[in-house]
């Protein structure tokens, strides 16, 4: 593998500084105090602890970048610099029931080119990361889409709406149309991980709506730079303020894309 980046190596430090209260809150779930963000919504004192360590960290290294969280810190770049695109805990729901798969997510982009990308989940210690035009990588092994060409040998991953969040008819229906032709479908709860599970070839396509920057900002990354495909769900550019994603191996996209709207040719 390539020498990192001094980028990508700031990344990886902060993610890995931030992962340590993460693993230490994770360990003593029953003791967090919870507070309620929204309906079935919840954001928990680890999660602004790892925010406030993320952007912390980011700020020391980078003082000109901007930056965009999803517990609401808000920096502007410096005359439309870079700017960072932050999960500081992308699994909340998860990690508050004890489930260990959750995520530090943290893009790079620049008036809307997605430019680096560090995914930590650190139970399992699995650091995915990516810089534009240098590929995707998982620790220190190089990433590749699955080359899988039929849908059904497919395994596909979505995110499911909840109380107060989503259209569950429209997810429904796409669900109906998409399961006959595919090998399994999974929602495991932590969208930046279903991306880099892509990336991985563990998933060979994951789409969802309602989505925010943070959630997909350094997952389209590491998909593109894995040798995949990043569209909105109907087709059009993926942009971050998009509000849908689907991202799959190149081979399968088109046939994704067609079951999920009902008109596969058979």
């Amino acid at each position: 593998m390539p020498a990192r980046s001094p980028l990508i190596n700031i990344m990886v430090r902060t993610a890995q500084h931030a992962a340590r209260g993460l693993k230490r809150d994770f360990g003593e779930i029953e003791q967090l105090q919870v507070s309620r963000k929204g309906p079935a919504d919840f954001v928990s004192t680890a999660d602004l602890r790892a925010e406030k360590q993320v952007t912390e960290d980011l700020i020391k290294a980078r003082p000109d970048y901007g930056l965009l969280s999803e517990e609401g810190s808000v920096r502007e770049p410096r005359a439309g610099g870079p700017r960072w695109v932050i999960d500081p805990l992308d699994g909340t729901t998860n990690f508050l029931h004890g489930i260990p798969h959750f995520a530090i997510s943290i893009g790079l982009e620049q008036t809307g080119t997605l430019l680096a990308a560090v995914v930590y989940d650190p139970i399992k210690d699995e650091l995915f990361h990516a810089e534009k035009g240098g590929g995707a990588f998982l620790n220190d092994r190089r990433l590749r889409v699955s080359s899988r060409r039929k849908l059904e040998e497919a395994v596909l991953a979505t995110g499911m709406p909840f109380k107060g969040h989503g259209d569950t008819t429209r997810l429904i229906e796409e669900v109906g149309r998409v399961m006959p032709e595919v090998a399994g479908i999974r929602r495991f709860g932590a969208a930046a991980l279903d991306l880099a599970y892509v990336a991985a070839g563990r998933f060979e396509a994951f789409w969802e709506r309602d989505l925010k920057p943070w959630d997909v900002a350094a997952g389209a990354l590491l998909v593109r730079e894995a040798g995949g495909y990043v569209s909105a769900i109907d087709g059009r550019d993926f942009t971050l303020d998009g509000k849908s994603v689907l991202a799959s191996n190149s081979n399968l996209h088109t046939d994704v894309s067609a079951a999920l709207a009902g008109r596969l040719k058979r």
